[in-house]
C-alpha cells in the first residue's frame, strides 16, 4: 500500500536523494519508514548515509533503494554509550564538513545531477523530477541549492541547535560552524517537523507530522514463541546501542522471574541466565512490542516506538545530549517513563524502577504514520502543491531564534550545559510522603546517630536527619568516593566532583538551613498588608560556605586559567555548587570574580545585576544565591575581600508552590553571614533576602516566604502582619488538627492569568480605592464644613484613612462593599490607568500600557483574606469541635475559589480540591467522624500545591493517600506530599564545622 496518487495517468515516478545523519541508527530506523512509503508509491528512492545496510534491507527489498556509503557529517561523537563529548563533536565535524566543504558541494551537485541523468534515460519515461530530503544533514541542503533541486528536512532537532551547547565548552572560535548549518538549513524549502523537537528557527516554513514508527511483522505471541518466553514472564529489552563504561551486568539487577533480552551484545561477551542475547539482526520493533518495558537511553527512536507500542521505558540521561529534554518531555507527558540515575544502571540497582515501570500507564493515543504523512508531503510538493501558504509566524520564529541565541551568547569556560527553559516533571518510583532526599535521610540516622567526620566547632544539628546526611554528603567529597560510581549517594557524579574541588579541608566551614513553607493562609494577600500564616516544612536547603583567601581557595581549572589570564595574582572569587541539578536540568556549577559585582568602590546597582544573571538562563538560578552577596554589600555596606566557596543541596522541590527559592536564598545568606562573623536578626535577614528576589532575580514576591524560612519555629504557624514584616508570634496547630500540602505537578496555569498581572490589578485597585475616597472627602468637607456632627466626623476619619490607603488589607469588607466595591472596574486598560492615575506605586512591578489587567477581583481578595485569616486565627484557638474544624475547612475554600476569581487557579489544584471535597462529603465520612474538612491553592497559585486541613488522625491519612492515587488515576501524575515541619533558619542557627581526618590534597 504506497501513497494516493490521484489521477495516476498525469502522474510519473520520482527520484529521492535522501540523506542521513551520521548520528546514530535512530536516524536512520525512521528514514526507512519515509523511504519505504516513497518506494510503494514507485519512486525511486538514493540514501545517502554511513549507516549499515541491514538497517534499510531488513525492511525495504526492492530495486528502488539504493544505498550510497557517504558520511557527510558525524552527529555528536560520544564518549561512551551515555557522555557527548562536545569539544571532540566539533573538531570531527570540523574535520568533516567544514574543512573538505568546497569538495563536499562539488562532488554531491554532480552526484545529484548525474543521478538525475541516469534515471532520465534508463528508467523514466516522462519528464524526471528529483526530490532532495535531508534527515538533518546541513551541507546536503547547500548542495542541493547548488544543483538547483528543492530540499526538504525530516526531523525534530537541527545541529545548529545541538551544537550551539557545545561551542561555550570549545571556545568562540567555533561558532562560525553554527552560523554555517543555519545558512545551510535556510535553503530548505521547508520543515517536516516530528513530536519532541527543538526549536529550529534557521528553517523558513514547518509542516508538523505524526511520530515516525517502523510498522510491525511479527505479534507479541509469535516473537515470544520463537525466543521460548512464556506469556507471563515479566521481558524488559536492554536497548542502548553500546555499553557505557564500567558496565557489568549481574544476575541481580533484575526483579525475580525475570528476563532481559539484551541488543547488540557482543559475540564474546558473557551474561547472566535471566539475560537473552538477540541475534544482530533481531528486528527491534518486534521484540519491543513484546516485551513490558524497556530500559535504555532516549533517541527519537526509541521514544517513538516506546510511545506507540505503549511500552514504559525506563530511561538513562545522557550527559550533554540537548535532544534528550524535549524528548523526554514528550514521553513523560503521555505516562510512558520512569528516569533511573547513572549510578543505579552501572551499579544494577534496576529492580525498583521496572518494578515501578509496570505500574505505568502510557496513554499516547496520536498517530503514528509519520512516515506516511511526510512521504505523501514530500511527493505533492515534487509535483507542485504548495504546503507552505501559511507562513510560520514572526513571533514564533523569533522566539525560536532568541533560544538559539541564548545558547550562542554562553560564557566561554563556563560548564554550564541545560538552560532553564528546559523544563520537566520530576519522575517518581512510588507513593511517598515527602521528598526522596528526606526519605533517604531518615534511613541513615537509623545506622549513624552523629556526624563523626565533623568536629563541630560551634551549633547544635539539632538531631535533624536531612542535617546528618548533608554532614556525611561533605565528609565523602574526597578523591576516592567522587570516583567512584558506586558511592556518589543521591548526588551525581558531576556534581560531586565539582563540590569536591572547591573547599579547602584544612579550613573551617559554615552550614546553614533553612526549610521551604507550606502557605496555611494569606498567599497572595501577603503583598497587600495582610495576615498571613504559614508552616515551615520538613523540606529545607542547606548551604555549606568557606570563607577562605584567595590564595589558598581551590579553584576550578577554568576560574584558575581566568585568573592567570589577568595575570593579577588570587583575586576573591565566588564559587557555587547546587546539587539536584538533575531534578530542574540545569547545570551545577557557577562562578564569578567578587569584582564583577563592583563598579569601582561602589557595589554595581540591582538592574546591573540582573542584567548580569540574565544574560544566560542557564545561569539565572545563581542570581538567587550570589545575590544575597550583592544585597549584603549595598544595605549593609559589607565588603567582601575573601573568596567563597559555596555548596547549595536543597530538598524544597522546584515549582511546588513551597518557596523553594526563599530556602535558598535564606539559607545562602544564613551561611555567609555567619561565616563573615556578621550578627543579623533573622527578621532582617528575611527582608535582605526578599531584596534578592526583588530586585536581583526580579521576581515580585511579597516577605512571607522569607520570613517563615527564617523565622519559622517546628509545628507552629508564623503569624505575620505584611506592613511590610511585623512577625505577630507564633500559633500553635492544636493536636487534633493536621494540614498537609499536596502537589498537582502543575508549575504554570497556561491559561491563567499570571501573578504579576495580579498584583498589578491590586495596586491598581488601591489607587483607585484612594482616588475615589479623596473624591468623596472633598465633597464631604465641602458640605459639612459648617455644622459636624460626631457621626460626620467618623466618617471624615475613615475616608481620610482610605484615601491614604497604604494598604489594602486596612479596608475592612463591609467598607469595601458599602463605598467601593461598585465603582472599581472588572478590568482596565494599562494605559488608561496610566493616563488617569499615573502610577499604580508598586516597587517590583510595571504596567504593560498594552494588557488589560484584572482589577476588582484583585483587589476584591485581599480585603477578604484579610478577614479570612484573622477568623481562621482565631478559630485556632477555640474549643476543639468538629464546628471548628468544619469551619476552618470552610475558610480554605472560600479562599480558593478567590483565588481563581483572580484567574491564579489551575485544573490540577481545582482537582484536587474538588477530590477533598468528594471525600469530605463520602457516605463513609457522614457515617462517623468527619477527617478532612477543607483545602486550597496557596502561593503564587496557578498551579503548585494545595494545603489540607482535616483531623489529625489514622483515616485521614488513608484519605490523604487516596486522594493521592485517584489524583494519578486521573492525571497520570503522582503527587509529592508535603507532611511534617521543622525549625527555621533562626531556629537552627549555623554550624561552625571542621573535618576530624582532612584528606591530603594532589
Amino acid at each position: 500500500m504506497g501513497i494516493a496518487n490521484g489521477d495516476e495517468s498525469k502522474k510519473h515516478p520520482l527520484v529521492f536523494a535522501y540523506y542521513v545523519t551520521g548520528h546514530g541508527f535512530g536516524h536512520a530506523t525512521r528514514v526507512v519508514e519515509v523511504a519505504r512509503n516513497l518506494i510503494l508509491s514507485g519512486h525511486d528512492v538514493h540514501v545517502v548515509t554511513g549507516a549499515p545496510d541491514f538497517v534499510f534491507t531488513s525492511e525495504i527489498q526492492s530495486p528502488r533503494l539504493f544505498l550510497r556509503k557517504v558520511l557527510l557529517d558525524c552527529g555528536a561523537v560520544q564518549a561512551d554509550a551515555l557522555t557527548v563529548d562536545r569539544l571532540a563533536s566539533l573538531e570531527k565535524y570540523s574535520e568533516t564538513a567544514v574543512v573538505p566543504r568546497a569538495s563536499i558541494l562539488a562532488t554531491e551537485v554532480e552526484w545529484l545531477k548525474s543521478v538525475k541523468a541516469d534515471f532520465v534515460v534508463k528508467e523514466l519515461l516522462l519528464l524526471p523530477h528529483q526530490e532532495k530530503v535531508s534527515d538533518v544533514v546541513p551541507v546536503a541542503c547547500r548542495a542541493a541549492a547548488d544543483a538547483g533541486i528543492p530540499s526538504v528536512c525530516i526531523t525534530n532537532f537541527s545541529w545548529d541547535f545541538i551544537y550551539a551547547e557545545y561551542v561555550m565548552a570549545a571556545g568562540n572560535h567555533h561558532r562560525s560552524i553554527v552560523w554555517q548549518i543555519a545558512e545551510d538549513y535556510s535553503h530548505c524549502e521547508f520543515l517536516i517537523r516530528l513530536p519532541g523537537y527543538c526549536p529550529m528557527p534557521a528553517f523558513r516554513d514547518i509542516i508538523d507530522v505524526p511520530l515516525v514508527v517502523r510498522r510491525l511483522h511479527k505479534s507479541r505471541k509469535e516473537v515470544r514463541k520463537e525466543l521460548g518466553i512464556g506469556e507471563d514472564v515479566k521481558v524488559v529489552i536492554l536497548n542502548f546501542g553500546g555499553q557505557p563504561a564500567g558496565w557489568k551486568l549481574k544476575e541481580e539487577c533484575l526483579p525475580t522471574g525475570w528476563l532481559c533480552l539484551v541488543c547488540g551484545a557482543s559475540e564474546s561477551q558473557q551474561l547472566p541466565p535471566n539475560f537473552v542475547k538477540l541475534a544482530k539482526d533481531a528486528y527491534t520493533p518486534d521484540v519491543m512490542a513484546a516485551s513490558d518495558c524497556m530500559l535504555g537511553k532516549i533517541g527519537y527512536g526509541t521514544v517513538s516506538e516506546a510511545l506507540a507500542y505503549k511500552l514504559p521505558f525506563v530511561f538513562v540521561r545522557r550527559d550533554y545530549f540537548n535532544e534528550e529534554p524535549f524528548l523526554r518531555n514528550m514521553l513523560e507527558y503521555y505516562q510512558g517513563g520512569v528516569e533511573m540515575i547513572r549510578r543505579d544502571l552501572l551499579t544494577g540497582h534496576w529492580r525498583p524502577y521496572l518494578e515501578r515501570a509496570m505500574t505505568l500507564k502510557p496513554c499516547y493515543e496520536g498517530g503514528t504514520n509519520g512516515g506516511e504523512v511526510a512521504a505523501r508531503i514530500l511527493q505533492d510538493t515534487a509535483y507542485g502543491k504548495n504546503y507552505t501558504l501559511d507562513k510560520l509566524s514572526g513571533p514564533r520564529r523569533l522566539r525560536d531564534a532568541i533560544v538559539l541565541g541564548y545558547q550562542l551568547q554562553r560564557v566561554p569556560g563556563r560548564d554550564l550545559c541545560i538552560p532553564d527553559w528546559y523544563a520537566n516533571a520530576e519522575s517518581e518510583l512510588g507513593l511517598r510522603t515527602g521528598s526522596p532526599t528526606t526519605e533517604t535521610a531518615g534511613n541513615n540516622l537509623q545506622t549513624d546517630l552523629y556526624p563523626q567526620d565533623f568536629e563541630i566547632l560551634h551549633g547544635d544539628f539539632l538531631g535533624l536527619s536531612d542535617t546528618l546526611s548533608f554532614l556525611k554528603s561533605l565528609a565523602g567529597l574526597d578523591a576516592s568516593v567522587v570516583d567512584s560510581p558506586t558511592k556518589t549517594g543521591k548526588h551525581t557524579i558531576r556534581e560531586r566532583k565539582a563540590a569536591a574541588g572547591i573547599f579547602n579541608w584544612e579550613e573551617d566551614i559554615f552550614v546553614a538551613r533553612a526549610p521551604g513553607r507550606l502557605d496555611v493562609m494569606g498567599g497572595i494577600a501577603d503583598y497587600s498588608g495582610s495576615l498571613v500564616l504559614q508552616m515551615p516544612i520538613r523540606e529545607a536547603c542547606h548551604v555549606a560556605v568557606q570563607k577562605i583567601h584567595p590564595s589558598k581557595q581551590r579553584l576550578w581549572k577554568h576560574a584558575l586559567a581566568r585568573q592567570q589570564d589577568k595575570g593579577e595574582g588570587p583575586t576573591p572569587v565566588l564559587q557555587i555548587v547546587s546539587y539536584g541539578a538533575e531534578l530542574s536540568n540545569r547545570g551545577p556549577t557557577f562562578d564569578m570574580d567578587l569584582s564583577d559585582f563592583l563598579e569601582g568602590d561602589e557595589p554595581i546597582t540591582y538592574e546591573k545585576a540582573r542584567q548580569y544573571f540574565g544574560r544566560d538562563p542557564s545561569q539565572r538560578w545563581a542570581a538567587y544565591v550570589a545575590g544575597t552577596v550583592l544585597v549584603l554589600m549595598k544595605e549593609l555596606g559589607i565588603r567582601f575581600d575573601n573568596s567563597i566557596s559555596l555548596l547549595v543541596s536543597s530538598a524544597v522541590p522546584e515549582g511546588k508552590g513551597v518557596s523553594s527559592s526563599a530556602s535558598v536564598e535564606v539559607a545562602s545568606m544564613s551561611a555567609i553571614a555567619a561565616s563573615h562573623g556578621l550578627n543579623i536578626s533573622p527578621r532582617e535577614l528575611a527582608i535582605l533576602c526578599q531584596k534578592v528576589e526583588n530586585h536581583v532575580v526580579g521576581a515580585p514576591c511579597g516577605v512571607m516566604d522569607q520570613m517563615t524560612s527564617a523565622c519559622g519555629e517546628v509545628n507552629k504557624l508564623l503569624a505575620m502582619v505584611c506592613q511590610p514584616a511585623e512577625v505577630l508570634g507564633l500559633v500553635d496547630i492544636p493536636g487534633h488538627v493536621r494540614v498537609w500540602g499536596i502537589d498537582s505537578g502543575i508549575r504554570h496555569s497556561v491559561g491563567g492569568a499570571d501573578y504579576g498581572s495580579v498584583r498589578i490589578g491590586a495596586f491598581m485597585g488601591r489607587e483607585i480605592v484612594k482616588s475615589i475616597a479623596s473624591t468623596l472627602l472633598s465633597q464631604f468637607l465641602s458640605t459639612n464644613s459648617s455644622h459636624p456632627d460626631d457621626s460626620e466626623e467618623g466618617g471624615s476619619e475613615l475616608l481620610e484613612a482610605e484615601a491614604s490607603l497604604d494598604y489594602l488589607c486596612n479596608l475592612s469588607p463591609h467598607r469595601y462593599e458599602a463605598m467601593y466595591a461598585k465603582m472599581l472596574p472588572d478590568s482596565l486598560l494599562g494605559e488608561s490607568f496610566v493616563g488617569k492615575y499615573t502610577d499604580h506605586r508598586d516597587p517590583v512591578t510595571t504596567i504593560d500600557k498594552t494588557r488589560n489587567y484584572g482589577v476588582r477581583a484583585a483587589a476584591r481578595h485581599p480585603i477578604y483574606e484579610n478577614f479570612r485569616v484573622k477568623a481562621f486565627k482565631a478559630l485556632l484557638t477555640s474549643a476543639t469541635s468538629d464546628d471548628q474544624l468544619t469551619a476552618l475547612g470552610e475558610l480554605l475554600y472560600q479562599c480558593h475559589y478567590s483565588y481563581s476569581d483572580c484567574g491564579l487557579g489551575s485544573d490540577g489544584t481545582n482537582r484536587l480540591v474538588q477530590l477533598v471535597q468528594e471525600m469530605q462529603h463520602s457516605k463513609a465520612s457522614k457515617s462517623g467522624e468527619g477527617t478532612l474538612y477543607g483545602a486550597k491553592i496557596t502561593g503564587g497559585g496557578s498551579g503548585g500545591t494545595v494545603c489540607v486541613i482535616g483531623r489529625n488522625s489514622l483515616k485521614s491519612s488513608e484519605q490523604i493517600i487516596e486522594i493521592q492515587r485517584r489524583y494519578k488515576a486521573a492525571t497520570g501524575y503522582l503527587p509529592i506530599l508535603f507532611e511534617g515541619s521543622s525549625p527555621g533558619a533562626g531556629k537552627f542557627g549555623y554550624l561552625r564545622i571542621r573535618r576530624r581526618n582532612p584528606p591530603k590534597l594532589n
